[in-house]
């Protein structure tokens, strides 16, 4: 393997990342994120992951090409239910839903001119991944965004693969009661409310 070149400061001073805008609560939440590399959300069942996944596929679709990788549950009634819910039509020219894609078959099309600049795989835990193929996938294709669903053991990812990524991932959240818990190196920190009275029946019950 040939050595990469060193870069000077004026390389560095030069770079032009490509970076989402985000505003408003999804700012407060992330910053402005780099597409680019690994983030991961993981929390129990039934807190409310797979909704704040998918109402960040919608924001992210207004700026860029988005592809939802539902492994887990693949087109079904409550995912066709779910993006309904987000209000996912608003940018339906910008948003597909791949129907348990695996990463062989997600590697093809990500090669393709035009193929999706945000991938959002859901779950971890349904990829078959080791945390060398997850480091070769986003190695394979340094300008895209991808972005792991995972199951939870407590307040961590599940499995060791989930936990390497976590350490890994430019975007750690965590959810749980319907509010998302977001540690990002662009920024932000503000907790994220997935679903208003959901999160007040937890969390007052708390």
């Amino acid at each position: 393997m040939a050595i990469k070149r060193a870069l000077t400061v004026n390389d560095i001073r030069d770079y032009k990342p490509q970076v989402l805008p985000f505003e408003g609560e999804w700012l407060a939440s992330i910053g402005c994120p780099e597409i680019k590399g690994g983030w991961i959300i993981w929390g129990g069942s039934a807190n409310g992951k797979t909704r704040f996944a998918l109402q960040l596929a919608r924001y992210m679709a207004r700026f860029t090409r988005v592809a939802y990788d539902s492994l887990e549950e693949g087109l079904s009634l409550s995912m066709q239910k779910a993006i309904e819910d987000v209000g996912m039509s608003d940018v339906k020219r910008s948003f597909v839903l791949l129907d348990k894609e695996t990463v062989p078959m997600l590697r093809e099309r990500l090669a393709k001119q035009r193929s999706p600049q945000v991938v959002i795989i859901d779950s971890l835990q349904y990829t078959g991944l080791t945390y060398k193929d997850y480091t070769g996938l986003i190695n394979e294709f340094p300008h895209k965004l991808f972005i792991l669903v995972s199951h939870a053991d407590g307040r961590d990812p599940r499995g060791n693969v989930g936990k390497a990524i976590k350490y890994d991932s430019f975007v750690k959240i965590y959810v749980e009661g319907y509010k998302a818990f977001a540690q990002s190196r662009y920024g932000g920190g503000e907790p994220f409310v997935v679903w208003q009275k959901g999160a007040d029946a937890y969390w007052n019950g708390k």
